[in-house]
């Protein structure tokens, strides 16, 4: 009786511990739409990781100033942050340290633009071909 009753434990902790992981993926791939604060601009921390951003999908208002704050999770592997839409007059090509770096930018024209780590160790695939991109969504 005592096994069984331990099994039924560890299957219990196995369900929630699966459960609240889908639950955790699930928001994670949410877009996460920017508001206009007291300030005027539209703040937007983004995570940075082994082969990740967080949020992937960030949507923010055309004409009004954006300001992204990347903080990169502590490792080994470098990584670097390209966001590059001329038609929106955004241009970001930057190496990412573990200090907090800050961009700003007006994005001038509403569309669907990449951002992404072009980091690439010799012949392995390169981030961005492991995951590491997301999508910037600028509105009216």
């Amino acid at each position: 009786m005592f096994l069984f009753h331990r099994f039924l434990s560890l299957l219990l902790v196995l369900v929630i511990s699966f459960t609240a992981g889908r639950v955790a993926a699930q928001s994670e791939n949410e877009p996460y739409r920017a508001t206009i604060s007291s300030d005027g601009v539209q703040h937007v921390n983004i995570r940075a990781g082994d082969y990740f951003f967080r949020p992937r999908h960030i949507i923010v208002k055309v004409n009004a100033p954006v300001m992204l704050v990347v903080r990169v999770e502590q490792g080994v592997i470098p990584h670097g942050l390209v966001l590059k839409a001329p038609k929106a007059n955004i241009s970001i090509d930057e190496d990412l340290s573990r200090e907090s770096q800050t961009f700003t930018f007006t994005p001038t024209a509403p569309g669907k633009y990449a951002f992404y780590c072009p980091k690439k160790l010799l012949f392995f695939k390169s981030h961005r071909e492991h995951g590491m991109e997301g999508v910037l969504e600028v509105v009216e």
